[in-house]
Formats: C-alpha cells, structure tokens, sequence
C-alpha cells in the first residue's frame, strides 16, 4: 500500500486541500493519503519542522510526506526530495528538514528538476504532486532531480549552550495551549549532568520536570483537581521540554500560552546549579 501524508498551512476553511487531494487521486489513483495537519502557520518553518519531526515515525518505510509550506520556487527556495530513514520527504529547501536531519544523514537528497517537463500553467503543488505520485509509485528520485549533498537549515531558532546554561526558544504551541521548546532531552541530560537546575521564562520559574503531566500531584496530600491550573514542564513524546498548565483548557480556564504569556519564538532558559 502506497501511503502520501499532507502538511500544510492551507487551513481547512478554503478548497486548497480538497484540490490537493484531488490533484494526488488522479495520478495515482490507489494511493492512501494521510492529513498530518493543514494548521500549520502561515510560512511558518520551525513549526512544520517540529510537526514532521513528531510525526514521521508512526509511518512505514516507503511512505512519501508531502510538505506544503512556503513552496514558491524562486532563486532562494528550491525544491527538494531527500529518501531519510527510508521515507521520502519533498518540500522546499528552506529548512523544514532540519530537526531530521541533525539526527540521521539523509541517504539520497536531490534538487526537482521537472518543472519543465510539466504544463506551463503547472503550480508549485502541481510539481510536489507530480513527484510524490512518482516516488509513492516506487519511482526513481535521480529521474526527478539533481544531487546534492546539503539542504538549509533553521539556525534562528537552534537552542544555544553555555556551561552552565541552556538558551531556547518555543517552536510550537498545541491544541491545548502547551507551549514546546527546541531543548531536546538529550541536550538536557548531556548539558546538565545530573546537576539540579531551573527552567526560566517570562519571570517565572519551575524546578522540576515531571515524566507525566498527572506526576505533579504525586504527594498524595490533595486530590488530582486541586491541581489544575498550576504550571509544569515535562518532556513530551518526542523528548521536547514543554511547559503546560495542568488540565488546561484554552476556551474557558486558559493555557500556558494565555496564563503564562508565552508565545512563539519566546526564550526559555535553563539555568544548572553547580
């Protein structure tokens, strides 16, 4: 079974997805297509990054990821496909393949070099579409592109490391209000050391980072509810530092997002105790 996921910041409210899906089933019309999500953002890299990089690992080998954000070809943004950990990612070359990449080398990367092969009237989609058919059809990439041996990479937004510090910023905010950091748990355990530490942002502060979002009431002296509504982090399930509020609820009791004030791109500093 040939599977192509979408993501995107098409939103849900106007036809482009709809279209998109359309485009993908006449190609190849036994294709199963897959939404990872179309709430992307508009143009916004690092958290298409942060959504690929979460996802990727609950699909089978073979399996195509079409990313469609900040897709417009031009002297400055390419198109890309690259086979990583045996699944195939097209995109833009403008550095959503970054959290993969600083993990695993790619095993082929290549720059699309069909766009003269289609219509005139052909979109950028119209060529993400063209070659996602082609790969999910167990197709070549040397007959869609180019070789190359290095795509771009976010550095804005890469945590930085000082002795007996960690400097990082919110690259993602979710459905609950959650706010996600670019601090890695690996980063966490290497920089810290075992050192007892405290999580700083906004003038505030937490001293503990629990393995579940519930361990915060963990003493047992008052019920589970008596603790919504105070702060924590954790490592999420892709080993991200999150910062939460426990139970929150974005419509009606807030989120670390309104309680706490952070929005993207914010700093969040971890400072170890020697």
């Amino acid at each position: 079974m040939s599977i192509i996921t979408l993501t995107t910041d098409y939103g849900l409210k106007d036809h482009f997805v709809g279209a998109l899906k359309g485009k993908i089933l006449s190609e190849l019309s036994d294709v199963t297509i897959i939404d990872i999500s179309h709430q992307i953002d508009a143009f916004n890299v690092a958290e298409a990054s942060y959504i690929i990089n979460a996802s990727y690992s609950s699909f089978s080998k073979g399996t195509v990821h079409l990313i469609g954000v900040d897709i417009e070809l031009n002297k400055e943004n390419q198109h890309i496909a690259i086979l990583w950990n045996d699944q195939y990612f097209i995109c833009a070359d403008n550095g959503i393949l970054s959290i993969l990449i600083q993990k695993i080398i790619p095993q082929k990367m290549v720059a699309i070099n069909i766009h003269d092969r289609l219509p005139s009237n052909a979109t950028d989609i119209d060529v993400f579409v063209k070659v996602a058919c082609h790969l999910a059809n167990g197709g070549n990439l040397n007959v869609i592109g180019k070789d190359i041996s290095s795509i771009k990479t976010i550095s804005e937004l890469q945590p930085v490391v000082q002795s007996n510090t960690i400097k990082g910023h919110v690259i993602y905010i979710d459905h609950f209000g959650n706010v996600v950091t670019n601090i890695s748990k690996k980063l966490f355990l290497e920089t810290g050391k075992g050192r007892n530490y405290e999580i700083l942002f906004k003038n505030k502060s937490l001293k503990n980072i629990f393995a579940r979002y519930s361990d915060i009431a963990n003493t047992g002296r008052y019920p589970i509810k008596d603790y919504e509504g105070q702060k924590l982090a954790i490592f999420n399930e892709n080993d991200f530092l999150e910062i939460a509020i426990f139970r929150s609820n974005p419509e009606n009791v807030g989120s670390a997002k309104t309680l706490l004030g952070l929005n993207y791109r914010d700093v969040i500093t971890i400072e170890f105790k020697n």
